[in-house]
């Protein structure tokens, strides 16, 4: 049998979820710990990796367990191994984080939290661990990627009107309003939306509906041209 000369840390997985829900607000998925340590605190979902599954597996399965989230695509985020961060011991975590449209994703709490709820972005309860060090990151990271990559796959419906997008957009960079005509310009012009139809049943002009046309952007990802999303995507520019 073979000795480790090297004690071995635990290994934790958090996730990160945003939700959406159509309006000014991005949410986040957070659970009250059901035991210790910081058993009554407010936490990111997560746990420890089983020895026999890796750790995306690891994460899903944490996320269902405890909030009743499931079928999400999971991005890794980050990992944190800062001596002192948990107080059972020599733990290292690794980072993921999501992004979903929250009509989809009730929370429901299980396992080892006593709640899970979706919490406004800027409503965020003081959080256990170095979770709010996480969610500074993710927040980075989100902000970054709605620059290159289109966001909406995961957010909004499957049809949607461009004032939906141009809505969601907004919201996730913090800013007031943009241009409308840029921004409608700008975005039609990747070739990744693809018009479906009008709204019904409303009681104003019906708007246009798109979804997005999932074969565009992918042979744009597989062309590594970053720079053609880049330039429609980011408002800044």
């Amino acid at each position: 049998m073979y000795t480790y000369e090297y004690p071995r840390p635990s290994v934790t997985v958090d996730i990160v979820v945003y939700g959406y829900d159509g309006g000014k607000q991005l949410k986040m998925l957070l659970i009250e710990r059901g035991g210790e340590p910081f058993k009554g605190h407010w936490a990111l979902p997560g746990g420890f990796v089983d020895l026999d599954e890796d750790l995306e597996t690891a994460a899903l399965r944490e996320l269902e367990e405890e909030t009743g989230v499931k079928d999400l695509f999971v991005e890794q985020l980050y990992t944190y191994g800062a001596v002192n961060r948990d107080p059972r011991g020599r733990v290292i975590s690794v980072a993921y984080f999501s992004l979903v449209n929250l009509q989809d994703h009730p929370a429901v709490a299980s396992s080892d939290a006593t709640k899970a709820e979706w919490f406004p972005l800027n409503e965020l309860p003081e959080l256990a661990f170095d979770h709010s060090d996480i969610i500074k990151k993710a927040n980075e990271r989100l902000a970054a990627k709605v620059r290159y990559q289109p966001i909406g796959f995961e957010l909004l419906p499957a049809e949607f009107t461009l004032g939906q997008l141009q809505q969601l957009y907004e919201t996730v960079l913090n800013v007031e309003s943009f241009n409308k005509r840029n921004f409608r310009t700008r975005i039609l012009r990747t070739g990744i939306l693809e018009e479906v139809g009008r709204q019904q049943n409303v009681a104003h002009r019906p708007a246009v509906l798109y979804k997005f046309n999932q074969e565009t952007y992918k042979k744009l990802a597989e062309q590594r041209d970053g720079g053609v999303l880049r330039r429609a995507l980011d408002f800044e520019i």
